[in-house]
């Protein structure tokens, strides 16, 4: 039986490649899309949802608005002078337009009365800045008994990518993750920059998925390659013509665990430093009083990802 999941998603390239990994993966079934302001605002997440879809064949999976800000950040929508200068994402991804539409239900709506009625486990996959499921909590808190697993991607023990200490997912709306990790949920697992960094993708790889010739591997090879390009000229790796593929990791733990390799310790957010704001604070020492609440990925498998996508990306709808 297929492993049903929601995807709550900032869509930018990683995102995009993140969502066709869960639409096409014959072990998932991706009930649903919600949006949120992140890498892009919000219209254009949507937007590039839908497009990325679409192109593939899935328009029939619904895509949910959500929140436009943060919950309490003041320098948001986007932090444009950061994203501009990586062009990592840009506002619209090089798609068709959509043909779909957004569902006239919120995000944030739309994930409480899922998960209220379900009669099936579904998983919650975070993507991006942690509004939409912070909300879900704070309008109904037994929202936190009723996901069996939440899988996001955010964080960093050795290095930010956004500050020297903070990964931008978390930092966006540090408030809002701070709720995340304190909130109780059964299982939270983290797919952190320092999991991400070792599962690199190359423009051989992109090219790889380039010659499938199906439109997922068409779109993969576009949005990968423009991340490795950006990634060379504004956060080079220490491969060259590589670059991390962050989203998607999360989709390919849901399909085999043992693509990243976790540890199961204390992990808090920094709400008030101004130089630490956004800081996944990971007890790896054991050296606070605070129960492990995160299986918080230290390493990953870059050749089972990468086989991963190039096999799933041969598919179509």
């Amino acid at each position: 039986m297929a492993r049903k999941l929601i995807l709550d998603v900032d869509t930018g390239t990683d995102d995009a490649v993140a969502i066709m990994l869960a639409a096409l993966h014959p072990d998932l079934e991706l009930v649903g899309v919600t949006t949120v302001n992140g890498n892009v605002e919000v219209q254009y997440c949507t937007d590039n949802s839908l497009r990325t879809l679409d192109f593939i064949g899935r328009g029939d999976i619904p895509v949910f608005e959500g929140l436009n800000r943060p919950l309490t950040r003041p320098d948001f929508p986007i932090p444009r002078a950061i994203k501009k200068s990586t062009g990592v994402h840009g506002l619209e991804l090089p798609l068709p337009a959509p043909t779909s539409v957004k569902q006239s239900k919120a995000a944030v709506e739309f994930l409480i009365e899922t998960y209220r009625a379900a009669t099936e486990e579904i998983v919650l996959v975070p993507t991006g800045p942690l509004s939409n499921i912070a909300a879900a909590i704070a309008l109904y808190p037994k929202f936190v008994d009723l996901v069996p697993e939440v899988v996001l991607m955010g964080g960093a023990h050795h290095h930010g990518n956004v500050t020297p200490s903070a990964e931008f997912n978390i930092w966006a709306d540090p408030d809002a993750s701070a709720s995340v990790f304190a909130a109780g949920f059964r299982k939270l697992v983290c797919v952190p920059l320092d999991a991400t960094h070792e599962a690199l993708v190359s423009l051989a790889d992109t090219a790889a998925m380039e010659a499938l010739g199906t439109p997922a591997g068409i779109a993969a090879s576009r949005f990968i390659s423009r991340r490795i390009h950006a990634y060379d000229a504004n956060q080079p790796m220490a491969e060259r013509g590589a670059a991390p593929v962050h989203d998607a990791l999360c989709i390919a733990y849901l399909v085999d665990p043992s693509v990243i390799t976790t540890d199961f310790r204390h992990v808090a957010v920094e709400t008030m430093g101004p130089l630490t704001m956004g800081r996944t604070v990971v007890d790896t020492n054991f050296r606070g009083e605070n129960p492990p609440n995160c299986h918080f990925a230290f390493h990953a498998d870059r050749g089972k990802f990468n086989a991963m996508m190039l096999e799933t990306f041969a598919r179509t709808a």
